[in-house]
């Protein structure tokens, strides 16, 4: 851009014009052409300058006092050449709009435009400095104005006398407001200010959020699900150009070193949307494998859906990358979530009992509940499978209705496996850790080999014994209660209503009583068949049909019997107990063959 421009007003401003100006005019004083290549902020920056020093007046605002700082230092616009010049007057203006929020980002965005002499002159940092005060600050406390709080009120203020209204109370401000202003800036800068207020003891759960935010603005892929329910898994990967893709690459591995390390400082379904987001991009291993430590460090806060990664690229075997969650598991059995005390599972814990749920537990539920979505892949060998359900310990399950739906999932969709495969497979459960519902549907099972089905009705009878023994407990309990201690009672209580009670609880007694005794014929009747089994899978079809099985191969679902009625009868698949005692014959010489 050309100037047509006055000499004097020129040189009795600036010091370099000054000198630019004397060595032309000595050869010619009629024409005197200044070439000016390299000053910050270029033609626009050096008209604002130029109405400075005819003495038009000029605004100087948050956008352009950065570029008109740095311009009047390259021109050595000093008080040496004029009192009030450019120079002190852009740092006066530059001290005002440090005391504000919104001026300061503006400032800092166009520090872009003359990055190293902004650096020179201090002015990023020092515009960093006051953004990481003010971001560390109490919200309660702010005496500033910010973004979008000012213009947030309340509906209305209280009317005092002659029309005049109080001014509005101000919306409280949460924690997370300066998140959406800094992720305007670019990375450098913005990883800077986030360093500035780590440095101030910012806590990292508010660093770690306004990352995350971060990187949902600048890394589209993050929103997109690349799953198989939902389209091609190769679609997110073509939608990128060769460009942006090594520039998003770039940013994620600098993002993901800025996280803040920690457990529970970053959501873990956000590390496992970075993970799957690195695999697309094809980040550095180095990335890859930091993600899945952060991942294993807190994996029992991971939800099933986020652990569900596809394989990327055409030479895969199974269609979720399983391989990965393995690494994520082993990563996560090297942490010390538990104590290393022994855990017993207590046969309350077999009824039903709450029991508290461990990190440990938690992560055994998840592994049962994947090994459940990826098993009906046809591709899935059974080493890999056996090697991911191995990792977790016997005692974090205290039921293993989880890994006998996997099992059972798996042998639906591996029709083709030997029995030796079969019996392999089923040595990853605990027959005798199955809920009432999940040895039900074993006893019924085609799919599994004949020893487990034995060894489910075995430990079923002995759950049986238990369950009549309490009862005949509670009858004599309850008869001596009756007989020597109904005037206590009814002292305490209404004794109508305790009669009632103590009536129905002796029905109940009888009741059970009487299906004991069925269950005793039925057993010794049983034991004599047992006895005469040939051990073949036909031969024990037709004994369980005999005494009322209804033999079903539909998949076992462990949550299908929480929508059903409440109100269910014992099944007659349970091995009662003969004469009072344990039915310890054939069961046993069966398990005894295994």
């Amino acid at each position: 851009m050309i100037f047509h421009l006055h000499k004097f007003p020129l040189l009795s401003r600036s010091g370099i014009l000054e000198n630019l100006i004397g060595e032309l005019s000595g050869e010619d004083e009629k024409k005197c052409v200044l070439q000016l290549h390299d000053i910050p902020g270029g033609a626009k920056t050096f008209l604002l300058v130029a109405k400075f020093c005819y003495g038009v007046k000029m605004e100087l605002t948050a956008l352009n006092v950065v570029s008109l700082r740095c311009a009047a230092e390259y021109l050595r616009m000093t008080e040496d050449y004029g009192e009030g010049n450019l120079i002190i007057q852009t740092e006066h203006f530059l001290n005002e709009i440090f005391c504000y929020w919104t001026d300061s980002i503006k400032a800092l965005e166009t520090c872009e435009e003359v990055l190293p002499r902004a650096e020179d002159l201090h002015i990023v940092s020092r515009c960093i400095d006051s953004l990481a005060i003010k971001a560390c600050a109490d919200p309660s406390l702010f005496s500033w104005p910010m973004s979008g709080c000012s213009a947030v009120e309340s509906p209305g203020g209280a009317v005092i006398w002659n029309g005049i209204c109080t001014a509005a109370k101000p919306n409280p401000v949460s924690e997370d407001w300066w998140y959406e202003n800094v992720s305007s800036l670019r990375f450098p800068l913005y990883k800077r200010l986030i360093l500035a207020v780590g440095l101030r003891g910012m806590k990292a759960e508010r660093i770690a959020g306004s990352v995350v935010y971060y990187a949902k603005s600048h890394l589209p892929l993050l929103g997109r699900q690349s799953s198989f329910q939902n389209g091609n898994r190769d679609a997110p990967e073509s939608a990128i150009s060769a460009s942006s893709d090594l520039n998003q690459r770039n940013l994620l591995e600098e993002i993901v070193e800025l996280l803040p390390i920690g457990r529970g400082v970053t959501a873990t379904n956000f590390l496992l949307r970075l993970l799957r987001t690195s695999m697309i991009l094809h980040a550095s291993q180095s990335c890859r494998e930091n993600l899945e430590k952060r991942v294993g460090a807190q994996l029992d806060q991971a939800a099933l859906e986020d652990l569900l990664i596809p394989n990327m690229g055409y030479s895969v075997e199974t269609l979720y990358d399983i391989d990965c969650v393995q690494r994520i598991l082993d990563h996560f059995m090297l942490v010390d979530h538990d104590s290393n005390t022994n855990c017993m599972v207590y046969e309350g814990q077999l009824m039903g009992a709450s029991h508290p749920l461990t990190p440990m537990t938690r992560v055994a539920n998840l592994v049962d509940g994947y090994l459940a979505e990826v098993a009906p892949d046809v591709n899935l060998k059974l080493p890999k499978f056996e090697s991911l359900a191995a990792v977790i310990p016997d005692y974090a399950r205290p039921l293993d209705d989880g890994i006998y739906r996997a099992i059972d999932i798996f042998l639906k969709g591996h029709p083709w496996l030997t029995d030796s495969e079969r019996e392999q497979l089923c040595r990853l459960m605990n027959c005798q850790k199955l809920s009432l519902e999940a040895s039900t549907h074993a006893a019924q099972n085609e799919r599994l080999p004949l020893r487990v089905t034995v060894q489910v009705l075995f430990f079923e009878q002995l759950r049986l014994r238990t369950s009549v023994a309490g009862w005949f407990f509670v009858s004599d309990n309850l008869e001596n209660t009756q007989n020597h201690s109904g005037n206590l009672a009814l002292v305490r209580h209404n004794a109508s209503i305790q009669a009632g009670t103590t009536q129905s609880h002796l029905v109940a007694v009888d009741d059970m009583k009487e299906r004991v005794s069925e269950l005793e014929k039925e057993c010794s009747t049983m034991k004599q068949e047992i006895d005469k089994l040939v051990k073949t899978k036909g031969s024990w079809n037709a004994i369980l049909k005999k005494f009322s099985f209804r033999l079903k191969t539909k998949t076992y679902d462990p949550n299908a019997s929480k929508h059903g009625n409440n109100s269910t009868t014992p099944p007659t698949s349970k091995a009662p107990l003969v004469n009072g005692k344990e039915n310890h014959g054939s069961s046993t010489g069966e398990l005894g063959a295994d």
